[in-house]
């Protein structure tokens, strides 16, 4: 019994000496979203502080491709040393409900880390020319034809949320796939699509000039730069806040004692005032969850964006 003991101490030795010298070597941070993009910009900016704070270096690689789960598969195959970490916004929650072979499990192959912030809402907006002026002219247009509305791709949150609403809201919608948020943007401008979801941050600008109408916002409390913009949860009986967030992971097998002295390190990240300047011009408010916290959270996301699939009768393929 003693030696028994005695081994597994021994084995517990590298893994907490790893942990005191962590980061030892550079870390990669893989993004599965272009360079320039919201996540791409909030992992830069959240590495360079981790950079500075640990005096080791932390840089990203963009890897493209199936909502991020290209980026998510690198991670989930590496070694769980925490020198492989992973980024990226809450469209890695559909994944498991969309893709039939992901190649890894979302949620024991990846080890929640960190969440770098949380985005209260999305506004729902339609071209400022357009006749709909309020949710209940969306509803009776729908009810009465066909609304188009675009997203960035199948499966994401901005794909999701519309249908969400339309769902309680007891009407359909007709989904356009676009490559990215910006091309959804033109699309509405030039009317080939009379709808959009979309995170704030990339529309405030059209909507102060005038260019696009905000008719509701999806989150629990009124979006700080529209206050009058009216709450979806209080136009629509039954419908739930629907929001965003980013996420740092490790793989799966990573241990308690690197993940959590990498949770403390991107807390600490977040109270630094440029980095928290940054998170709250996209419209995020730094988030303060534990490791175990950041874990329980996404598996709460992942389970929720199960109903979300479905509502919007997306097969897994």
């Amino acid at each position: 019994m003693l030696r028994t003991v005695l081994l597994l101490l021994l084995a517990a030795v590298p893994w907490t000496a790893q942990a005191q010298q962590y980061p030892a070597h550079p870390v990669r941070v893989l993004v599965g979203f272009a360079a320039g993009s919201g996540p791409d910009l909030q992992a830069r900016t959240i590495a360079q502080q981790l950079a500075t704070d640990l005096k080791q270096s932390f840089f990203i690689e963009n890897r493209l491709g199936a909502n991020g789960t290209i980026a998510a598969r690198a991670v989930a195959t590496a070694a769980p040393d925490g020198l492989t970490l992973l980024f990226s916004s809450s469209s890695i929650a559909p994944t498991p409900h969309i893709y039939k072979s992901l190649g890894y499990d979302t949620l024991t192959d990846l080890r929640p880390i960190a969440t770098s912030g949380i985005l209260d809402g999305m506004l729902v907006l339609v071209d400022a020319k357009s006749p709909i002026r309020s949710i209940a002219d969306l509803i009776a247009a729908a009810k009465a034809g066909r609304v188009l509305y675009g997203s960035p791709g199948v499966g994401n949150v901005l794909h999701l949320a519309p249908e969400m609403f339309a769902q309680k809201a007891g009407i359909t919608l007709q989904h356009v796939p676009y490559k990215g948020s910006s091309e959804v943007a033109n699309a509405l401008l030039s009317d080939s699509v009379q709808l959009m979801f979309v995170t704030p941050v990339s529309v405030i600008g059209l909507v102060k000039q005038g260019r696009m109408r905000a008719l509701a916002f999806t989150g629990t409390r009124p979006f700080p730069e529209f206050p009058d913009v009216p709450l979806l949860k209080d136009l629509v009986p039954g419908y739930q806040p629907f929001g965003s967030w980013g996420m740092f992971y490790a793989p799966g097998k990573t241990p308690d004692d690197i993940a959590n002295k990498l949770n403390g390190a991107i807390r600490d990240a977040l109270k630094v005032p440029a980095v928290a300047d940054v998170m709250r011009r996209d419209g995020y408010v730094p988030d303060n969850r534990t490791a175990a916290e950041t874990a329980a959270f996404f598996r709460s996301q992942v389970e929720a964006m199960g109903e979300a699939v479905k509502a919007a009768k997306i097969a897994p393929n």
